[in-house]
């Protein structure tokens, strides 16, 4: 069941939590109303165009008001198509929840989950693709993954599928307006032509499904990166997982100056293993930036083979060197074990025994199975099977055309794939299929 587009709807927007800034958004027919009755220094009038009031909130039980900056677009130039109003404010999450519970008292309805963007779909803002775009941006891992959500956010899928829609419907229209006279001596489409454009349709979906399948097919491999102090064994490490001498071993601290990488397979899992800089105070500006690059590599790494050595009694603080790595990330590795026992909690290994090293495999590998999907991987899987199904009639049509078959067939055979278009653009669509779209957004977007 689709919640009422008609009410008004308020929801945080930005991260819940302390912060120097909290956007509360609301959007519907009363947006403007309601942020009167806590924001008295706007005009009770709605304004017919955008306006920012930089006043102060009145909150119940405050002696004093909060300053907050109230943004208003007016309908239908907006994102909801509706008129959207946002309070910018200082993110105290007591304060940020009073502030709701006014506007709910005023007679908003808390948002669902999606709600915003599923109100811009509704409003023709946005189509499915472009939807489903908006919530890969959000739950991107990392650039590539950014990339791709923002290049469909575009109409990167959106605007090809388009064109085709109204390619395909005017020769829907010459099909049947033949039908239509069938007893008198018209012409609208010749077969030539009729081919012809069957042909390009053919292209252009296939072009499109090609599209699809890079997408949806080929994800960047699992990245696991060595990190921690110098000469505690990483490159020797590196080196026995990839099987050769890729990494220049030596005894001297900072050897090296450059992060590699190699390809490997373990457990039938493709990972991209990356050896970096030692970490500790820079001596120079050569080393410096050899650590810099190392721990970028880290922030981007789907796991950290945090290495020390097994006898080693220095402390392991990890985050200070990697701050931006979750500890959920890290796979806490003791090296040189063939010497010492590993510490309590640490994966004992040794590049000259070869111990641990098939421990290692099996845990990157289990860590790469369970790596999140890319977050357009529903929306390119949903988008696949719509566009198979084009592909089917439109195949069928060309056949069709080309022995010269009842007109009638090919008119069914082009309605079955504009409906395969229009459920993937969100032209056909039903309750069920925008619930599960957008029950995946959070509160708020």
């Amino acid at each position: 069941m689709l919640p009422d587009p008609a009410d008004t709807i308020v929801a945080l927007s930005s991260p819940r939590g302390p912060g120097a800034r909290a956007i509360v958004r609301l959007s519907g027919p009363a947006a403007w109303t309601i942020a009167n009755t806590f924001f008295p220094e706007a005009a009770p009038d709605k304004p017919a165009e955008r306006r920012l009031h930089s006043a102060s909130v009145r909150l119940p039980g405050l002696a004093s008001g909060l300053p907050a900056d109230l943004y208003f677009w007016p309908a239908p130039r907006t994102y909801t198509g509706e008129d959207v109003v946002e309070v910018h404010t200082v993110s105290c999450p007591p304060l940020v929840d009073l502030l709701i519970s006014m506007s709910l008292d005023a007679g908003a309805r808390a948002a669902q989950p999606g709600e915003f963007t599923l109100r811009a779909f509704l409003a023709g803002k946005l189509d499915l693709t472009k939807a489903e775009a908006v919530l890969g941006v959000i739950e991107a891992l990392d650039r590539d993954d950014l990339k791709q959500a923002l290049a469909q956010l575009a109409g990167g899928i959106a605007q090809p599928l388009q064109r085709l829609r109204e390619d395909l419907l005017n020769l829907l229209a010459d099909v049947e307006a033949g039908l239509d006279f069938t007893d008198e001596d018209l012409t609208f489409v010749r077969q030539k032509e009729l081919l012809d454009r069957l042909t390009r349709a053919l292209a252009l979906v296939t072009l499109i499904r090609r599209q699809i399948e890079q997408r949806a097919t080929g994800p960047r491999p699992f990245r696991a990166v060595l990190a921690g102090p110098p000469s505690v064994g990483k490159s020797s490490l590196f080196n026995a997982l990839v099987g050769k001498d890729a990494a220049l071993v030596s005894s001297q601290p900072g050897t090296t100056r450059d992060y590699l990488e190699a390809t490997v397979f373990t457990g039938g899992i493709k990972l991209l293993l990356l050896d970096t800089a030692g970490l500790r105070s820079p001596e120079d500006a050569l080393e410096g930036a050899a650590q810099t690059l190392g721990k970028e590599q880290g922030a981007l790494a789907d796991a950290v083979l945090w290495c020390r050595e097994a006898a080693s009694v220095a402390n392991d603080d990890w985050a200070r060197w990697l701050p931006d790595v979750p500890e959920a990330r890290l796979v806490k590795v003791a090296t040189k074990c063939d010497r010492a026992d590993a510490p309590l909690g640490f994966l004992a290994t040794s590049a000259v025994t070869g111990m641990g090293l098939e421990e290692l495999g099996r845990e990157l590998a289990q860590r790469a199975r369970g790596r999140k999907q890319p977050p357009l991987a529903p929306s390119l899987s949903r988008c696949r099977h719509h566009v198979d199904a084009c592909l089917g009639h439109l195949r069928q049509g060309h056949s069709i055309a080309l022995n010269e078959d009842p007109a009638e067939l090919l008119a069914l055979e082009l309605r079955g794939a504009l409906e395969e278009l229009g459920a993937m653009v969100g032209a056909v669509y039903t309750d069920d299929l925008l619930d599960r779209i957008f029950s995946r957004f959070c509160i708020g977007k």
